[in-house]
């Protein structure tokens, strides 16, 4: 089955900024702010990657009075995550570092 959504998930998740969005997401809820400290990204870069990923529902955002909040979504993309995460640990296992 062709689909040009598939392309566009694909897209979306192999950016090495939005992976490391998601990999930030996955501990816990977090601002731009916080993004950018743990991704060690600027504050444009991620919020241009954000905007990628809430297109496309990786992502959820919140408002905290000025701020936003950012986590993933819980219904589709952690179980995702998830997978992926048991996938490589069980497969890639030749250079492939996973935190644990």
């Amino acid at each position: 089955m062709k689909c040009i959504s598939y392309n566009k998930f694909f897209e979306v998740i192999a950016g090495k900024t939005r992976l490391k969005i998601i990999e930030s997401l996955s501990s816990s809820d977090l601002s731009v702010k916080d993004i950018c400290d743990a991704t060690g990204e600027e504050q444009s870069k991620v919020s241009h990657n954000l905007r990628i990923l809430s297109d496309c529902h990786f992502v959820e955002q919140k408002k905290d009075g000025k701020k936003r909040i950012y986590s993933l979504n819980e219904e589709t993309i952690v179980p995702i995550i998830d997978l992926v995460n048991r996938h490589v640990r069980a497969n890639c296992k030749k250079d492939c570092h996973m935190k644990r």
